[in-house]
């Protein structure tokens, strides 16, 4: 018999200013970290007002961790010194490893509605923090989509529910990620390995989650969850729509200063000089850079 989870932590998100002028919501960050390891940081962005957003996110570089971006509604133009350029648009992923160094942009585009996306940190062990960087670019009908009951539909983008596996795979550590679409009054039960750190990020709808006693949350809310084997969740007479995120810890420590995370504050110098003295990778910084 499976024990459901207790919630441990809930919290509305935060108004931050990040890039070059982006108005988001952060659910968590550098205060949580520990806690919530190995996820590191999880945004928000979404307006209708596109002078909130298209400002974007110029080039900067990273070391140490693995980005994930997924878009609700809406384009982003990105690069890297990769490489690698696209648009990431309505539905689509991007999760980029940075390993020992990479330099990039987001730069959302105007869209004419509600534009929204999400921002999740991944961290990485030492034995990865300097592997080389790798680019996966991930479109709206390559995301498996399952209804294990009714009333319940299920975007999977990495991990497994029932048979359906999300595209996103060879990851370097374990984690799922998985966007639930709760229809009125619906209920779902996820099994989860009971050493996995586990949170639900609602952005649509309310509902009840884990505990009951912890009463209903509504949108643009985190909530972390304690030990036990499964997540419940039930949504509210509007519906619930949320992400799901569970990983398995590292357990290691954490340096971190702006994009880049590593487990010491000397691998965190380093880090600066190489990317102010231009080594930081081999190909040198795109021109436009900071």
């Amino acid at each position: 018999m499976s024990e459901p989870r207790t919630i441990q932590y809930v919290r509305k998100s935060s108004p931050t200013l990040e890039g070059a002028g982006v108005h988001l919501k952060r659910a968590f960050a550098d205060d949580l970290s520990r806690r919530l390891d190995p996820f590191l940081l999880l945004d928000d962005f979404h307006s209708n007002d596109p002078m909130d957003y298209v400002a974007g996110f110029p080039w900067h570089p990273h070391r140490g961790i693995e980005t994930v971006t997924y878009m609700i509604n809406g384009d982003v133009e990105h690069g890297d010194s990769m490489g690698n350029r696209g648009t990431i648009s309505s539905g689509d992923v991007q999760w980029m490893t940075a390993g020992g160094g990479i330099i990039h942009q987001e730069m959302p585009q105007r869209y004419g509605g509600f534009f929204q996306g999400f921002q999740l940190w991944v961290n990485l062990p030492s034995k990865s923090k300097m592997m080389n960087p790798r680019y996966r670019g991930v479109t709206q009908k390559d995301v498996k989509t399952t209804t294990p009951s009714k009333g319940v539909d299920i975007k999977v983008v990495a991990g497994k529910i029932g048979k359906v596996e999300g595209p996103v795979g060879d990851l370097v550590v374990d984690a799922d990620y998985v966007d639930i679409n709760l229809k009125p009054n619906a209920k779902w039960e996820h099994p989860l390995d009971r050493g996995h750190t586990a949170l639900v990020y609602v952005f649509e709808g309310a509902g009840s989650l884990g505990d009951a006693q912890k009463g209903d949350v509504d949108a643009e809310t985190l909530v972390v969850f304690g030990s036990g084997d499964s997540v419940v969740s039930k949504a509210g007479k509007k519906g619930m729509r949320f992400l799901l995120v569970s990983g398995r810890p590292i357990g290691e420590p954490i340096a971190w200063r702006g994009p880049i995370v590593m487990n010491t504050w000397d691998e965190i110098e380093i880090a600066f000089q190489e990317y102010w003295g231009g080594t930081f990778i081999s190909r040198g910084r795109p021109s436009g850079t900071l």
